[in-house]
């Protein structure tokens, strides 16, 4: 895979801002023609520096108002089978391994406190081999 030079982090860095902003407008904004736009974020795609186009949403306005942080520690022998599970439920937005304190992080969205309770101590805690959990509300997202 090749390095990304100058351009295509001017590229990238415009998209981050607006993913919608069009090939045409980009090229106008870094002097460059439409036709050199397209081919770089194609090749940034296969390349899989670009991994998708999405829409990025505001949770409470989807009417979900609990949004946490959760650690869990997991018996080594189960851990990537666990966090395959998590990534199966709806309301996990991310699932990381990591170092640290905690062998599996994730971000979970929820209606409210009540559901979040649930979503933590039901689900997750009735997978197998998950030891501990380690919640931390979001009170607000200052950057994504």
């Amino acid at each position: 895979m090749k390095t990304l030079d100058d351009m295509d982090l001017k590229i990238l860095r415009l998209l981050q801002q607006d993913g919608r902003r069009s090939f045409t407008k980009i090229g106008k904004e870094l002097n460059v023609n439409e036709a050199t736009v397209r081919k770089r974020v194609l090749t940034m795609q296969k390349q899989r520096a670009i991994k998708r186009f999405t829409v990025d949403v505001d949770p409470p306005k989807l009417g979900l108002n609990a949004t946490a942080i959760v650690g869990i520690e997991a018996d080594s022998m189960r851990l990537l089978e666990i966090a395959q599970k998590l990534c199966k439920f709806e309301e996990t937005k991310c699932v990381a391994t990591s170092t640290g304190d905690h062998m599996i992080m994730t971000e979970i969205w929820a209606k409210d406190s009540k559901e979040l309770t649930r979503l933590i101590s039901e689900k997750i805690g009735s997978l197998d081999g998950v030891k501990r959990i380690c919640p931390a509300i979001i009170l607000e997202k200052l950057k994504d």
